[in-house]
């Protein structure tokens, strides 16, 4: 079990909820990943109107707890403003928070991150920063309240899994009782295995699974390839070595005169 700011779930997998072809692959593919969280935008639930009440009445069907995000805010203001309506309108105290500083890669500015976060603490949320691979940023978010982290590995939907592992490993050494959910980046089932076999609680996937031929196949290939991870760094993994290491016992072996 994970356990989330006193919420035990199953599922190491948590599902963004855009960008899919139709509301009823969104549906089976959250069905097939057997997630018990799904990310939700507010913008899409205040801009759509009709649509978008629809919409969330899909979301509650599926029996699955909401995750808000502040998608889209830019600065420590705007996402504090975007938290609160989400908790009046998703009726939780948990969000998502992420604040973007860099229009193209989408990098977020933890500064403003760190800002928000120690408002949206005081004020009763519960966060999950959407945040980089930096440890003093990691400190300052959890000094600001925060008992989770969600580093990304690669830009937002670039799809091209970690660049750089040794910051993986060093935020997971660093970070020893502190949840922390891969966020952004991953655009295979193995690129979920290996951050998983780092010592990573969890992913958090969108564009992956949303953007494939089959989102609903590729749904339950993450989960399939998540579980593979955790179990595999659960049960130790044999580190790389420089040369071989006869797998036989070579005493006892036949001895001819």
């Amino acid at each position: 079990m994970l356990e989330l700011y006193e919420t035990n779930v199953s599922s190491r997998l948590l599902l963004g909820t855009a960008r899919y072809p139709s509301p009823t692959i969104l549906a089976d593919a959250a069905r097939a990943s057997k997630t018990e969280i799904l990310t939700v935008s507010l913008r899409r639930e205040t801009a759509g109107g009709k649509q978008g009440g629809a919409f969330f009445e899909m979301i509650r069907d599926l029996g699955t707890r909401i995750l808000p995000n502040t998608a889209g805010c830019h600065t420590a203001s705007e996402a504090v403003l975007t938290a609160r309506m989400a908790r009046e309108v998703f009726g939780t105290n948990w969000i998502k928070l992420e604040v973007i500083g860099h229009q193209d890669t989408l990098q977020p500015d933890v500064f403003a991150l760190v800002e928000a976060a120690r408002i949206l603490s005081a004020d009763g949320f519960e966060v999950f920063p959407y945040t980089t691979d930096d440890l003093v940023v990691g400190e300052r978010l959890i000094e600001a309240g925060c008992r989770v982290l969600m580093p990304w590995c690669a830009p937002i939907g670039s799809a091209i899994g970690p660049q750089n592992i040794p910051a993986l490993r060093s935020m997971r050494a660093h970070f020893p009782d502190i949840p922390l959910i891969v966020d952004a980046g991953l655009g295979r089932p193995s690129h979920a295995a290996l951050v998983m076999e780092l010592g990573f609680d969890a992913v958090l996937l969108n564009t992956a699974v949303a953007n494939a031929g089959d989102p609903v196949r590729m749904a339950g290939a993450f989960a399939k390839a998540i579980e593979a991870g955790h179990s595999g760094y659960q049960a130790g993994l044999l580190e790389p070595r420089d040369m071989a290491v006869p797998s036989t016992p070579v005493i006892g072996k036949a001895v001819f005169s």
